[in-house]
């Protein structure tokens, strides 16, 4: 549900006991005997290289995925970001942009555009109604949408694809390709430019929506039809493209009873090349061990030399696994060897929702659970990633838990020697990023499901009462601002070419110095 790009049920939503039946899963491809062109038709469209963009000690520009790099620390290097805004006075406001009516899509900025998850209510292309999955497309100077993809509710229902969630994922955008998950469990490859360049590209041709400001899909990966993946209640995953491959986690999980697998042995992390979309890997490390889904996103980075792809699992393990072949280089257990999983929240095991943060051949990640289950007892980790096989008790470099770190949801942020962590309760914490000594801890009296964000100076997070809270970085606490949003923020702020972008339930704020 938000910037750490899951999402899940609202808290003032009614649950119902009565699911319809699961979709069967079939094997059928939806590439078929096209692959072999796709390398053809998609020439100017894709990078050649074969190795994902490094992460680098700069991050200004261009943000293309979510967390801006591969190892998806919440980081940026742009300056000139206002502190303070008011949309009301239009202080430091660019332009605003309207969505629908919940939004947990993080905004990806590339090349002039701006893409966004959120549902279709606003309906923006008022010939497709009803609730849809749905990642508009919209110009980077302007905010006037260009296009929109759009995405058909699974028949299952809210087993599988919940009432108006819209799509959580935060794409990843590689030159002229835009990946994505969709509500409907598929890795989506569409074009950048969508149909407004007056071309079908890629094998796939059997766009239902295929006007003006319709998507281009240039290929999809069905992981329902093709590995008969159950996804609980949403797929979520924002994937990370690296050594020609795009990483996602798939959502499989229990059944509506919260019991059953129906799928055990469906995998619950994929690997797809990224110019074809055949499936390249598929592991299945969680299993029946899965608590309740896979909502977690991977991560990527290169420590000491070598590419590891790491991702959190509905079991509560970090696994990091060989990018060609998906083995196992280490994993680790964040949770207590002596933790349990009860239904409804009431345990002490958890699953990892939150994105793992690879810094300095360290990886930090916590534990949550989705928020309807409450607050409850955490863990936040530092983990070497240096080492190989389990390294639960060799891997740790510090841990914060129990009642000085609850449960979360939220991706942490590492700058200059500090790490910034947040709360499903409304903590935020500064911690020392090599030792886990707390210089400070701020109650915001809300609910949290976005991600701290260091820029210019400045720590950013947004809450579920509608606020932006601003800090300043560093070992004291200072805050210096909170710019109301009139809407909960369960996204995290995201800084672009000089402009900072927020998104509420329902709006997306352009927000810039004078």
């Amino acid at each position: 549900m938000s910037t750490i790009t899951w999402c899940m049920k609202m808290n003032n939503e009614v649950k119902s006991a009565n699911y319809e039946s699961p979709m069967p899963h079939g094997r059928s491809s939806r590439i078929g005997n096209w692959s072999f062109v796709i390398c053809t038709l998609t020439v100017g469209l894709i990078s050649a290289s074969l190795v994902a963009e490094s992460p680098s000690g700069t991050k200004r520009g261009d943000w293309k995925m979510w967390g801006g790099s591969p190892d998806r620390n919440m980081v940026s290097d742009e300056t000139n970001i206002p502190a303070k805004w008011n949309y009301k006075t239009k202080e430091n406001i660019k332009w605003t942009a309207e969505l629908g009516s919940q939004t947990y899509g993080n905004p990806v900025i590339a090349d002039g555009r701006i893409y966004v998850g959120t549902n279709n209510t606003g309906e923006h292309r008022p010939k497709i109604k009803g609730d849809k999955g749905v990642v508009m497309c919209l110009d980077e100077k302007t905010g006037k949408m260009l296009w929109q993809a759009t995405h058909d509710k699974l028949p299952s229902g809210r087993v599988n694809d919940w009432p108006e969630q819209g799509i959580c994922s935060s794409p990843y955008v590689e030159g002229k390709m835009v990946y994505y998950i969709s509500n409907r469990c598929e890795v989506i490859c569409a074009d950048a430019e969508g149909f407004l360049d007056g071309e079908n590209d890629g094998p796939y041709k059997e766009e239902k929506y295929n006007e003006k400001e319709d998507a281009d899909i240039i290929w999809i990966y069905d992981m329902i039809d093709e590995l008969g993946v159950f996804p609980h209640n949403l797929a979520t995953a924002s994937p990370v493209v690296a050594e020609g491959l795009v990483f996602t986690l798939t959502a499989n999980g229990v059944d509506e009873g919260h019991l059953n697998h129906p799928s055990p042995d469906s995998p619950d992390f994929i690997a797809v090349d990224k110019v074809t979309g055949k499936l390249a890997w598929e592991k299945s490390y969680c299993g029946k061990n899965t608590f309740h889904g896979q909502w977690s996103s991977p991560t990527y980075g290169v420590i000491n030399g070598k590419g590891q792809v790491i991702f959190g699992g509905g079991d509560g393990w970090c696994y990091a696994l060989e990018p060609k072949t998906g083995e196992i280089i280490w994993k680790y257990n964040l949770n207590p060897p002596d933790a349990k999983y009860i239904l409804g929240g009431k345990g002490t095991a958890n699953e990892i929702i939150a994105t793992p943060v690879i810094h300095d051949n360290k990886v930090y990640l916590c534990v949550g659970q989705d928020p309807e289950h409450g607050e409850g007892i955490g863990h936040f980790h530092c983990i070497d990633a240096t080492k190989k096989g389990d390294v639960t008790s060799t891997g740790k470099i510090w841990h914060v838990g129990g009642e000085e770190f609850r449960r979360s949801i939220s991706t942490c942020a590492v700058k200059d020697g500090l790490v910034y962590a947040v709360d499903l309760s409304g903590f935020l914490n500064c911690f020392d990023a090599a030792t886990g000594k707390r210089y400070w801890q701020h109650d915001t009296y809300s609910a949290i499901w976005g991600s701290p964000y260091v820029v210019d100076g400045k720590v950013m997070l947004g809450t579920e009462d509608g606020d932006v809270l601003v800090f300043n970085h560093g070992k004291e606490k200072k805050l210096i601002a909170t710019n109301n949003m009139e809407n909960s923020v369960y996204t995290t702020p995201v800084a672009s070419n000089g402009v900072l972008y927020v998104t509420n339930r329902r709006m997306l704020y352009a927000i810039q110095g004078k």
